[in-house]
């Protein structure tokens, strides 16, 4: 019995040291990248596609990144990226946890229906309605327009179901003591709820962040004018002026990856913990 009990641990050490060693190799391979734009940033033009590959440059360009200030309003798209980010995600955050509050602990006629018929058009992709959205924000006179960028993307459906997969989690018995002591469905959504849903928020922030500060193609469509336009658009028009100079164009796309990098490394202990408890599956 015993030694069947070793030969049972000893498989599953293996089995634990052979998915860790496929889940570093793994991390290894999606990093290349990133290390390749780091490496590429900080050397001279013509060492950039050098082969074998120099990840290390012996006299790092930090010029590179003095340079891209001065050729592309980066300052601006930044400025504009950042808000309509911000603009952006607390909007969804409010949007997302009072809808994930209606259909998680209140009760009305056809409230899992709606829920559902919500939730599917996750599944809708964005060029099927693309050009009636378009013709619609035209209508309005919101193109060329931040407002525009930022109403439409204030309601989303994945954190709608994100939030209400967490809150269907907290009990019951909390609200109802909540109710008992004269607290309104809006008390205890801004006084219960939301703080025992830091994970979920956190996760909902990242993905919300990342998402509209990569945002490429609304802004492309959308707008038109310099002064509004964000990051992303300014490292298209740096590629399309300065095309063969790709030390610098790697720093700036290395400048634009900080942000997002920040926040993930300051909410990743809530954001693992909100992915894990809300269901949500890679």
């Amino acid at each position: 019995m015993k030694q069947a009990d070793n030969k049972n641990s000893a498989v599953s050490a293996v089995k634990t040291a052979f998915m860790y060693a496929a889940l570093i190799i793994m991390a290894v391979i999606m990093l290349i990248p990133f290390a390749w734009m780091l490496s590429a940033s900080l050397k001279f033009e013509k060492d950039v596609f050098s082969f074998p590959i120099v990840w290390i440059p012996p006299v790092p360009q930090w010029g590179n990144y003095a340079e891209i200030w001065k050729k592309v309003p980066l300052l601006t798209g930044f400025f504009n990226t950042t808000k309509l980010t911000v603009c952006t995600t607390v909007l969804q955050l409010v949007t997302s946890s009072f809808a994930a509050y209606a259909f998680a602990k209140l009760s009305f006629k056809g409230r899992d229906t709606i829920f559902m018929m919500y939730v599917m058009t996750i599944s809708i992709p964005w060029q099927v309605y693309m050009v009636p959205q378009y013709k619609m924000m035209t209508l309005f006179g919101l193109t060329d327009s931040h407002l525009g960028i930022i109403l439409m993307h204030a309601f989303t459906a994945m954190g709608v179901f994100l939030m209400r997969q967490f809150f269907i989690g907290i009990p019951n018995e909390l609200l109802e003591a909540a109710r008992i002591d004269g607290l309104s469905e809006y008390g205890i959504w801004a006084r219960l709820m939301l703080p025992l849903s830091k994970p979920a928020i956190a996760t909902l922030c990242i993905t919300s962040f990342t998402f509209e500060w990569n945002d490429f193609m609304g802004p492309l469509i959308y707008l038109s004018s310099q002064k509004k336009k964000t990051i992303q658009l300014m490292l298209r028009m740096f590629n399309s002026q300065y095309s063969s100079n790709y030390a610098q164009i790697m720093a700036a796309a290395t400048v634009a990856l900080i942000p997002v990098l920040i926040l993930f490394i300051c909410l990743q202990r809530y954001f693992v913990e909100g992915v894990a408890s809300s269901g949500i599956k890679g």
